[in-house]
């Protein structure tokens, strides 16, 4: 298996945990233990899973934790519409994550495809 930290699917993941936790900061102060803290966790999932996974020692376990990696980044996608839709978000700024979810989904379904290969 290779380091995680090699993976471009990690490397975009971990970016967009950081700039998660920089529009984040502009919520409501009363969303703090709410919004904030769910999209967060969530965020921080997809590259944890990944991260995870790919120090397990069978392709079917490695393959599980990239599939719990793309439940996570769905709710990730679900909780950025929700924060657009209660204007913590300005639509740019929702549209530009939701279409950077978008990729990494597609790149994490394209490896978690490769690694449940047979060798």
């Amino acid at each position: 298996m290779q380091h995680f930290c090699t993976l471009k699917v990690w490397q975009r993941s971990h970016a967009m945990v950081l700039n998660l936790y920089k529009l984040t900061a502009s919520f409501p102060s009363d969303e703090r233990f709410g919004l904030i803290s769910q999209l967060r966790r969530a965020g921080e999932s997809v590259p944890t899973n990944i991260t995870e996974g790919a120090k397990r020692q069978s392709r079917q376990e490695y393959a599980r934790f990239l599939n719990i990696a793309e439940g996570s980044l769905a709710e990730v996608e679900y909780l950025v519409i929700v924060s657009r839709d209660l204007k913590f978000l300005a639509l740019k700024e929702a549209e530009a994550i939701l279409q950077e979810v978008s990729e990494i989904a597609r790149m994490l379904n394209a490896l978690r495809a490769k690694v449940g290969q047979t060798a």
